[in-house]
């Protein structure tokens, strides 16, 4: 498209918009942004070679349909299909050390909502690789090395200041720069933090029995496992303990670390095994009080960070990533200042209600299942019970873990911008 927004001087291009972060989001924002025409610069204080080491992050994402659906639109899925595996059951239920995966007493079957695969499994350093490629082969798009150090506004433009005094400027910058957002911070954003002191244990387990494309969550008193399935007989883990107990499960052999979570992990897969590094994680919330400011806009973890009980941490962020593109896309068309207020409060507007939901629920879910109380345990089996047993209500859940529900962006109902 013509873009009708001029934007500003930056090494002999015109710019439109900032992005402070090469995150995930950071870059599939670029990506969405450049495809629809826009001129992007990603200022990222990450070197390449760092993040495409192959202890750069040992996470694995549950994609949900919609994710997937956006990534296809940003021409990313036929690089990372041959490294997914299709998400086709997920089995939630109570547990204890000992019982393993027992028998779920709530179920999510694809087959019942009838649009595929209810979600991927990608890992970190497939996702990661794919999005530095495209943002290196897409026209519009300027890559900067260096970390931010200073920001400010001005009359059409917001200006950022690199640590070597390099300054660019652009209409609009976006800050998708993690949950301790410098961005955010630089511009008075406050953030609510809640510490449950918790620390997630992350790696990749092999095993003898294929897994089908079911994932679990197994509710643990310390709090929740996830049995998510990877390519091959593989499945990747996300097991929270409280602080104290992981940094002392951490320091265990791989055999030692094996020892204390067979009991949870149970047998249903066969005899198991480490298939990988392992990683930790402190768990939080991070809330920040307002996603934009003047000439600001905040994406993923730096306006939102929340516990991976749900799976929703990056879904989040990609919905508001495709919500911003949408905003902005639609503004450059009708020849709007892309940072002006107004601009800026309708994609504030759109991600309020979703944002605040979502973080009541991950915080409520691990409050309610993270403890062995029996009476609090008896409430949630009945309640996951009685969602079980209700169709309509069941569809309902699965539609919201698919990214299905709601006022849904373009990118994320597979629409090109």
């Amino acid at each position: 498209m013509d873009n009708p927004v001029r934007g500003f001087h930056l090494c002999g291009m015109e710019q439109d918009v900032l992005i402070a972060g090469g995150s995930l989001n950071g870059a599939s924002l670029a990506l969405a942004l450049a495809r629809a025409g826009l001129r992007v610069a990603v200022i990222d204080p990450l070197p390449d070679a760092a993040q495409t080491a192959p202890d750069f992050d040992g996470r694995s994402y549950a994609l949900a349909l919609a994710s997937v659906r956006m990534l296809e639109v940003l021409g990313l899925w036929d690089r990372l299909a041959p490294d997914a595996q299709p998400m086709l059951d997920i089995r939630i239920g109570d547990g204890r050390a000992g019982e393993g995966a027992g028998p779920a007493t709530l179920h999510f079957d694809s087959r019942e909502l009838g649009e595929g695969p209810l979600g991927q499994m990608v890992e970190d350093r497939h996702l990661r690789a794919a999005l530095l490629s495209a943002l290196r082969e897409t026209p519009g798009i300027t890559r900067i090395e260096g970390a931010v150090a200073a920001q400010e506004t001005a009359p059409g433009r917001a200006t950022v200041t690199l640590a070597d005094g390099r300054q660019f400027s652009a209409p609009l910058l976006v800050g998708a720069d993690g949950r301790r957002s410098g961005t955010a911070e630089r511009a008075g954003i406050a953030r609510k933090v809640t510490d449950y002191g918790q620390t997630a244990l992350v790696c990749a387990i092999g095993h003898e029995l294929p897994h089908h494309g079911c994932a679990y969550q197994i509710f643990l008193p310390p709090g929740p496992l996830a049995i998510l399935p990877l390519t091959g007989n593989r499945s990747s883990i996300v097991w929270s303990e409280t602080t104290a107990q992981a940094e002392a499960i951490q320091a265990l052999s791989d055999e030692e670390y094996l020892q204390v979570l067979r009991p949870r992990f149970g047998d249903f897969l066969g005899p198991i095994h480490i298939a990988g590094a392992r990683y930790t994680y402190p768990l939080n919330m991070t809330l920040a009080e307002r996603f934009t400011a003047e000439r600001l806009a905040l994406v993923g973890d730096a306006a939102r960070g929340l516990h991976p009980i749900a799976g929703q941490g990056l879904n989040a962020g990609l919905r508001d990533v495709a919500a911003l593109a949408e905003v902005l896309v639609d503004a450059a068309r009708r020849g709007e200042d892309l940072g002006w207020p107004l601009v800026l409060d309708r994609y504030a507007g759109w991600r309020r209600f979703d944002t605040a939901t979502l973080a009541i629920a991950t915080d409520g879910f691990n409050r309610l299942f993270s403890n062995d109380n029996p009476f609090l345990r008896l409430g949630r089996d009945i309640g996951l019970g009685l969602a079980n047993a209700l169709p309509p209500l069941r569809r309902g859940l699965m539609r919201e873990a698919a990214g299905l529900s709601g006022d849904v962006p373009r990118l994320l109902r597979g629409q090109p911008l």
